[in-house]
């Protein structure tokens, strides 16, 4: 039998209800992954049975929302507290709360405006100590193109009972959830922490119902509820706060990351392998390209999860070297073993390479015994090569960093800064050297934020503090290699003073 307070709470007389909408692009390929065995790729996407436009379910966007509140609230992975939480107001109570309240935020899937442009992308998992891949341990998965773009539809649902008292901090909820959409700091989809599932909105349009209104009442009966993407006839915000009348400011941010936004020349090629040629046309192998908003021809790029897994390997490399064990890499960038499991706190972002050059490679495999061609084993490469305007940017995010990990990140950075671990395939013949121009290392720490910049002038490194820009370069480079020393510390060494 349902006790009486337990039919209270389930009667909700609404007095209220707000309407946002807005429209979200892609800025990076997606992976909306369905769950279907019987598809052609092992991942493919999740489609609208109807249009065949691909789906974005509302529980999708729901959870990312819910999340992202709870790490600014909390910080990362920190659980939910069963009341006064932003993010159980917002969206009700967690399964471990079953008499928890049910969410006052209503989100309806979205479905692409268009027919989607897919991408088909090659993954495989790396043997540490050979380098090759492991057997049975490739895969492909289908990828919604950057620029792809879906009308999104939030309603807010203020019950009568409610003070003004208790409706304002749930907008504000609301408010800060969906400017974390805005500003892109929420992604969707799988492999989110190598790069994929980045978005953003670029306009909302609000709506205001008071049903205690007769008029207003009326108005939300005849709302066009059906109608896909923006009303062309509605005003349009670029800011969501100022589209809900909230102010965001002062707000605590409780997430702790450190941050490393770094530009590099690309000395020499680089060549990630595409593996996909829909023309028949292209060469045996292609350096990977990925399409972006606004521009007719895919752009070539260096994917977060081909960088993450050079990463990977020479930090096992240095903490090996070290005499550490595996478990700091593990924490670092994730495992699955068995039934086991853990994600990887490192971000690592995909990014576009800014004007490189494509240039087709006619090459051969020499028969070592013989010293000449193998028969038939002719075959054409098509890397991108770099000039004096070609930009390699590498983004990476580290949760909850303790200073040990800054100083391993550190000294992957110097790796990379001095062309020591190249990227890509094909290593071996010079491919994927890169050589530092400038690098900005932030510390978003709560109670202590850092910031720092690398740069490169004639031969000449230079370490400055942002934050405080009286502060000596000496001072700087002891800080940095503070954090390195706290690494050799971490794995049980003897720090030289």
């Amino acid at each position: 039998m349902m006790t009486q307070e337990r039919l209270k709470r389930c009667h909700r007389p609404i007095a209220q209800r707000i309407i946002v909408r807005g429209t979200l692009i892609l800025d990076t390929p997606t992976c909306l992954g369905s769950g279907d065995a019987e598809s052609p790729t092992d991942i493919a996407l999740l489609r609208d049975s109807v249009s065949d436009c691909t789906l974005l379910t509302g529980a999708s966007i729901a959870g990312a929302l819910r999340n992202y509140l709870r790490e600014y609230q909390h910080g990362y992975g920190v659980e939910e507290e069963q009341n006064g939480d932003r993010a159980t107001n917002l969206f009700g109570g967690t399964r471990r709360d079953p008499e928890g309240e049910q969410s006052p935020l209503i989100v309806n899937d979205a479905i692409s405006s268009t027919i989607p442009t897919v991408e088909l992308r090659d993954g495989v998992e790396i043997e540490p100590t050979t380098g090759t891949a492991k057997p049975g341990h490739k895969y492909d998965l289908e990828l919604l193109a950057a620029g792809t773009e879906f009308p999104l539809y939030f309603e807010l649902l203020i019950e009568k009972n409610q003070a003004q008292t208790e409706q304002q901090p749930l907008i504000n909820c609301l408010a800060l959830a969906l400017e974390g959409l805005e500003r892109g700091e929420i992604g969707i989809g799988m492999k989110k922490r190598r790069g994929f599932g980045r978005c953003h909105v670029k306009e909302w349009q609000v709506w205001n119902f008071n049903l205690e209104d007769a008029i207003e009442r009326t108005s939300w009966l005849s709302f066009e509820h059906w109608h896909t993407g923006l009303f062309p006839d509605r005003e349009t915000y670029s800011s969501i706060a100022t589209a809900l009348g909230v102010s965001l400011e002062n707000q605590d941010d409780k997430r702790d990351r450190f941050l490393i936004h770094a530009q590099f020349q690309l000395v020499g090629s680089l060549l990630i392998r595409s593996g996909q040629d829909s023309t028949g046309r292209a060469p045996d192998v292609v350096h990977l390209k990925s399409h972006r908003p606004g521009k007719s021809d895919s752009l070539p790029v260096l994917s977060g999860t081909s960088l993450a897994g050079v990463l990977r390997h020479r930090a096992e490399r240095i903490v090996n070297t070290l005499g550490g064990s595996s478990t700091l890499v593990k924490e670092l960038f994730g495992f699955v073993e068995g039934k086991e499991a853990k994600s990887s706190r490192l971000v690592v972002h995909e990014k576009v390479i800014e004007k490189a050059t494509d240039l087709v490679q006619n090459r051969i495999a020499i028969d070592r015994f013989t010293g000449g061609a193998y028969h038939g084993a002719l075959f054409e490469e098509q890397p991108i090569f770099g000039g004096d305007e070609t930009i390699v940017t590498i983004e990476l995010e580290l949760r909850n960093p303790y200073n040990h990990e800054i100083g391993l990140l550190l000294l992957l950075l110097k790796d990379l800064w001095t062309s020591d671990l190249p990227v890509g395939g094909e290593s071996s013949i010079g491919r994927g050297r890169l050589k530092g121009i400038k690098a900005d290392l932030i510390h978003h720490h709560p109670q202590n934020p850092q910031q720092w910049e690398i740069s490169e002038e004639n031969g000449t490194l230079h370490v400055t503090d942002k934050a405080d820009k009286g502060g000596s370069g000496e001072s700087v480079r002891d800080t940095l290699e503070g954090f390195v020393k706290e690494l050799l510390a971490h794995l049980g060494k003897e720090v030289e003073v």
